[in-house]
C-alpha cells in the first residue's frame, strides 16, 4: 500500500514550493520539489552548450542528471526557470525524470512532492492532493519580490509575460499537462499571507490523512 503521499501540483509562483515544505516538515516527511530536475536539466544543457530547442539533447541531460546537485543556486534563476519550462515540454525529458520522481513518492513512510503532474501522472493514487494556484498578476509580483530579494534584476511586466508563456506552455503540452487532478482540493493562494495559505493547506492534508487512516484500517 502507498504511503502517506502529498502531492501539491500548480502553476509558477502560486506558493506551493513554500506550502509543501511546510507540509513535510509538519509531517516529518521528504519533499521533492519537481521543477527543480527541469530547471537542472535545462541549465545542464545549455552549460554544455546545448541549444534548448534540441529534444533529443534534452533528453540525454535529463539522463544524466545527478539529484544530489539539485542545491546549485544557479537553478533558481529566472532564466531557470524558463529553461525548465521549456524542456518540461519534451516526452523524452518528462520520460527520463519519471522514475526518479515515482521511487521518490514510494518511500515507505510517504513523501511531499511538488510540480505540475504529480496528482495526476508521478502520484495518482496519492491520498491528499492540493492543487495550489492564484491569479497571474499575484504570483508575477511574488516572483519580482523574491528574484529582487536575491538581488536579481527584474521588470515586473516582463516577468507577468513570462508567467502567463510557462503557464500557456505548461497546460497546453501533449506529455502530461498541467491541470488539476479530478480529486486534487483547489486552493487559490491570491489573497493569502504566507501563513493563512500554510495552514489552509494543512487543513486540507489533516483531512485526507484521516479519511487514509480509516481506509487504510
Amino acid at each position: 500500500m502507498i504511503g502517506f503521499v502529498i502531492a501539491v501540483d500548480g502553476p509558477a509562483a502560486s506558493g506551493k514550493g513554500t506550502i509543501a515544505a511546510g507540509l513535510g516538515q509538519a509531517y516529518a516527511l521528504p519533499v521533492l520539489d519537481s521543477g527543480l530536475l527541469y530547471r537542472a536539466v535545462g541549465v545542464s544543457l545549455q552549460r554544455a552548450g546545448g541549444d534548448l530547442s534540441d529534444q533529443a539533447a534534452a533528453a540525454e541531460a535529463a539522463r544524466r542528471l545527478d539529484p544530489s546537485a539539485l542545491s546549485d543556486p544557479a537553478f533558481r534563476t529566472r532564466a531557470a526557470g524558463e529553461a525548465a519550462s521549456r524542456v518540461a515540454a519534451y516526452p523524452g525529458v518528462r520520460e527520463a525524470l519519471r522514475d526518479f520522481q515515482r521511487a521518490f513518492a514510494e518511500q515507505p513512510g510517504g513523501a511531499v512532492i511538488d510540480g505540475r503532474d504529480i496528482g495526476t501522472v508521478i502520484a495518482p493514487d496519492a491520498p491528499a492532493k492540493l492543487y495550489v494556484t492564484a491569479a497571474a498578476a499575484v504570483r508575477a509580483r511574488r516572483r519580482w519580490l523574491q528574484l529582487t530579494a536575491a538581488g536579481e534584476a527584474a521588470n515586473l511586466e516582463e516577468i507577468l509575460a513570462d508567467i502567463r508563456r510557462r503557464d500557456e506552455r505548461d497546460a497546453e503540452r501533449a506529455d502530461s499537462p498541467m491541470r488539476p487532478a479530478s480529486d486534487a482540493v483547489l486552493l487559490d493562494t491570491s489573497r493569502m499571507t504566507i501563513e493563512t495559505a500554510a495552514d489552509a493547506a494543512r487543513r486540507i492534508v489533516e483531512a485526507a490523512r484521516a479519511r487514509w487512516e480509516r481506509s487504510s484500517g
